[in-house]
């Protein structure tokens, strides 16, 4: 009875030591497994508008539900739906000074299935030798105006760029929610012009896959992100059509679920913490612009954007960049929570590629939120970026482990509520 009553005695005090001294792990083969699933060929590609997104988003909800996560609130589960309409364009014809243009010298980004453009109701823009290209074309489709453009030929490459891309189709949440430009690649001012559309319309249901754990203070959330959509069946290479997407982004979510599968195994935390997973960030970033009207953006904290975390960065193994990380004080406060670790966070260092403002961290930057994507890859010199090549076989998995690890160790003061990131100024945003 004594040596039985030691040993139980042994078996609590090990417990209770084990309890009070080890936190939930985040596991290479839990890594593993949920990216070998995401960029299998089976899912080819995970394109938000082919079926095989349907496979990719029930499989995420499937580790949530095992997880143990609460959908979010108002919603039944954890697919949250919308719909995206398509417009591509059947008839058009565009007339400048007198003069009918041929498909190769205008594009239009039309919010309608017919418009009729004319002096009456647009504005004369012009995009001249001197302007770069993406800014020019980022400020005139943000404003309230239905515009005409005038691009000078000098950005006949970047004109014509972007006219491949309009020219496929258009998506909008809404018809007729925002107004319509039209971009006319002309070096002469613009004296008259008449321009009618006719799009063939379809539509198509989307879904972010979200969860959360509700926290003491309900209305104080932190959201970790990754945008589980990929490029889906691209040109063949030796045979190859299928864009995996394991780096872009099935690494990214593996760190929302892994983050999700820690932090349930704590106690209730102080702050609520969502984890969604965008659909559509490849087509537009529709899902985080969605999520981004779903939200009041005084309640979000924080918003830690996840995206390919599966290849070492520049500085080695162990060091993740973060965008815009000039524009809040989230990343001193990764900074100094992970210090006494072997991981370092540092600023971006690609700013000429704009990276803060491609991903789904933007939207809710746009809105005040202290919003940033952590991302490890040396994008500059990476082959298989949105490549045939980027497949399960061509990461490091330690290493993504070990970033997952490091956001987690980073992100928990700020879950506990002992600091709140800076917002970001919106006016300071391009």
């Amino acid at each position: 009875m004594k040596y039985r009553f030691l040993l139980v005695a042994f078996i609590i005090a090990g417990l209770f030591y084990s309890a009070c001294s080890t936190e939930p792990e985040i596991k290479e083969e839990n890594v593993s497994r949920i990216i070998q699933t995401l960029s299998s060929d089976k899912m080819k590609g995970r394109h938000a508008f082919t079926p095989e997104i349907n496979d990719a988003a029930n499989f995420i909800a499937g580790e949530f539900q095992k997880i143990g996560l609460a959908p979010l609130n108002d919603e039944n589960d954890f697919f949250q739906d919308f719909t995206i309409y398509s417009l591509t364009p059947s008839e058009t014809k565009v007339t400048v000074n007198g003069q009918e243009l041929n498909d190769q010298e205008f594009f239009g980004i039309i919010h309608e299935e017919e418009f009729e453009l004319k002096e009456s109701n647009s504005s004369i823009r012009y995009i001249s030798a001197n302007d770069s290209f993406r800014d020019a074309f980022r400020q005139f489709i943000s404003n309230d105006d239905h515009n005409i453009i005038a691009v000078d030929k000098a950005h006949e490459k970047w004109f014509h760029r972007y006219r491949g891309y309009f020219n496929r189709a258009n998506r909008s949440f809404e018809l007729g929610d925002e107004p319509n430009d039209v971009f006319v690649l002309i070096s002469a001012p613009i004296r008259s012009y008449d321009v009618s559309f006719k799009n063939k319309l379809e539509s198509t249901e989307l879904f972010n896959v979200a969860g959360m754990i509700e926290g003491q203070r309900k209305d104080e959330i932190v959201l970790f992100s990754a945008h589980y959509d990929h490029i889906g069946v691209i040109t063949p290479m030796d045979e190859d059509s299928i864009a995996n997407g394991a780096n872009d982004n099935a690494s990214g979510v593996s760190g929302v679920i892994e983050l999700a599968r820690h932090f349930s195994q704590q106690p209730t935390p102080e702050r609520t913490i969502y984890f969604v997973n965008f659909t559509a960030e490849e087509s537009g970033g529709f899902g985080s612009k969605y999520f981004s009207r779903y939200i009041d953006p005084e309640n979000i904290v924080a918003m830690i954007n996840i995206e390919m975390i599966g290849k070492p960065a520049i500085e080695g193994p162990d060091s993740g960049w973060i965008t815009g990380f000039e524009l809040s004080d989230l990343g001193e406060i990764l900074q100094n929570s992970t210090h006494d670790s072997s991981y370092v966070f540092y600023p971006d260092p690609y700013p000429s590629q704009n990276l803060f403002y491609r991903s789904d961290n933007a939207p809710f930057a746009r809105l005040g939120i202290p919003a940033h994507t952590i991302s490890t890859t040396p994008i500059d010199m990476d082959q298989d970026y949105h490549g045939v090549t980027d497949e399960f076989k061509t990461l490091d998995i330690s290493h993504a482990t070990h970033t997952i690890q490091a956001i987690a160790k980073g992100t928990q003061v700020i879950i506990s509520g002992e600091k709140t990131p800076t917002r970001i100024n919106p006016d300071s945003l391009r």
